[in-house]
């Protein structure tokens, strides 16, 4: 009778650690998707903006050829997630590179259009950061379940391995100088 208790005391262990590991998966996946979402809203905004900024941009028409063609491959649909986190973060930094080389085109800024299309694309922007804390909190507790006893013998079971979490480049990193900008 105990060796019995013992078998469904374990049988249960091992649903619960399963049903853990497979809900931690899931909730990465429901973050991700998220992520996806707001990144459709940018790749849509990116057209109207690349076409806004064409005409004054014309030495700068690289980057925007650059963004677009990034912007169709993350669209593709065949990536796998660190894939599509690489390419975000590549337009992230390009879309950054566009604001700043805003900043020579007086007439542009002045332009209704643009100030509407910059305010629908910063405001993106905030929600796709606010969806990377989310998914960099799912993965993070993920990942520790794929590492940490006992669940990692049930993600490993499974075949689940780590995922990769959204980190900004280390150009970001630096502290801005302010100074700098007050200067210009």
């Amino acid at each position: 009778m105990g060796f019995v208790i013992f078998i469904v005391l374990l049988a249960g262990i091992c649903v619960l650690l399963y049903n853990s590991v497979i809900g931690k998966k899931n909730q990465v996946d429901n973050a991700f998707a998220s992520i996806d979402a707001m990144l459709k809203k940018r790749y849509d905004l990116i057209p109207s903006l690349v076409a806004s900024v064409k005409q004054y941009m014309l030495h700068e028409s690289s980057i925007l050829t650059e963004i677009t063609e990034t912007r169709s491959r993350a669209m593709s649909g065949n990536l796998s997630a660190d894939d599509r986190v690489d390419l975000d973060n590549k337009i992230t930094k390009m879309l950054g590179g566009i604001m700043v080389a805003v900043e020579n085109y007086p007439d542009l800024k002045a332009n209704q259009n643009f100030l509407q299309l910059q305010r629908a694309l910063n405001e993106v922007e905030e929600q796709i950061s606010a969806a990377r804390r989310a998914y960099n909190a799912s993965v993070t507790d993920f990942n520790n379940a794929c590492e940490m006893l006992p669940t990692n013998i049930i993600a490993g079971m499974l075949n689940l391995k780590r995922r990769k979490v959204f980190e900004i480049t280390e150009i970001e990193r630096k502290n801005i100088d302010v100074k700098g900008l007050f200067n210009n």
